[in-house]
């Protein structure tokens, strides 16, 4: 693939993830552009092509991913969908973006895993909060060892969701969802505790509730209590149940030298003896991670450099995710070896 080709895309689903997508492609038009998109709804797909131009509908991906129109695809499906377009564009040498979560169970990432490595395409997970300023400095910072010794980090995604059985679908529904709202906007915060933390996640704890969404087979909040191998503890608090307390942060870190807490947008750093500094501010209006993500992922083909989460990250937030699950259902804490 050459620095001066233009990329060809072809979106997998037309559903609402594919809309947020969509930008992103528009901004990375020098380098890239959609040729083609897949729906079993073919007027969905149309629909979605209309911003895009020439673009070609297929009622079924396995049909585009072998198309010669297309050099990468970027996945938008239901949860359990996910492991087979995978494998399939991987089997057609196409390089994949795929929505979160990468899959449902681990002997799903052990198929995707081979795939993708037998393959030698790229994969990047479409872990978009990753592309907030604020979490690319924080990371930096605690690398740098400006908090010292991190002792704990929390993580947080909670807001309410207002949403009958009809139209969550088969977000509503363990067989396709994966769980509840933990594998679903719970995801975020799982990767981003990941990502922010410098060390090897060993012990899981969850206690997962049903507060408002009675509807749902899983759970609509969940709380899950992280213990890595350096010692750091960390906390995950995600929920469609309610609306958060006005001071609840989006991620925080706190240890020996310091503290650093941030809602997206503002990043403030506390030295233990210091004075509370804005670290950084984006200003007023959120940054657009879903465009941010996909210019990334173009990108990285050109540059032919790794993505900040491939499968191998998006592995390791699955079994975090089903270590939380298993520890709720046993009412005990899980070793993460013992998956």
């Amino acid at each position: 693939m050459s620095r001066d080709t233009k990329i060809r895309v072809g979106i997998i689903g037309a559903g609402n993830i594919a809309g947020h997508h969509i930008p992103g492609y528009l901004q990375a038009a020098d380098h890239a552009h959609v040729t083609a998109i897949a729906d079993v709804d073919g007027e969905r797909a149309r629909q979605r092509a209309e911003r895009l131009g020439d673009v070609q509908v297929f009622l079924d991906y396995r049909e585009m991913v072998t198309s010669p129109l297309i050099d990468a695809v970027d996945i938008c499906l239901p949860h359990h969908l996910h492991k087979d377009a995978i494998v399939a564009a991987a089997a057609a040498g196409k390089h994949i973006l795929c929505e979160k979560p990468l899959c449902l169970t681990l002997e799903e990432a052990d198929v995707v895993a081979r795939a993708v490595a037998a393959a030698g395409v790229t994969l990047m997970c479409a872990h978009n909060q990753l592309f907030l300023p604020t979490v690319a400095t924080a990371r930096d910072m605690i690398r740098r060892g400006e908090l010292g010794k991190v002792y704990a980090a929390r993580t947080t995604d909670v807001f309410a969701l207002d949403v009958t059985a009809e139209t969550l679908g088969w977000r509503a529904t363990r067989a396709t969802s994966g769980g509840g709202e933990l594998i679903d906007t719970g995801y975020h915060p799982n990767y981003l505790l990941l990502h922010l933390v410098d060390s090897v996640p060993v012990r899981v704890t969850a206690l997962l509730t049903r507060h408002r969404l009675a509807f749902m087979e899983g759970e609509d909040t969940a709380h899950v209590l992280v213990e890595f191998a350096d010692g750091t503890v960390g906390s995950i608090v995600t929920g469609w149940a309610y609306e958060p307390a006005g001071c609840t942060e989006r991620f925080s870190a706190a240890g020996e030298d310091g503290s650093l807490w941030s809602d997206g947008r503002r990043l403030h750093f506390k030295p233990r003896r210091g004075e509370e500094v804005v670290v950084q501010d984006v200003g007023a209006v959120a940054p657009d991670t879903y465009a941010l993500e996909v210019v990334d992922f173009i990108a990285c083909l050109r540059e032919r450099r790794r993505p900040l989460n491939t499968e191998v990250e998006g592995v390791n937030v699955l079994k975090l995710i089903l270590a939380a699950y298993a520890s709720a259902e046993r009412g005990e804490v899980v070793e993460l070896t013992n998956l």
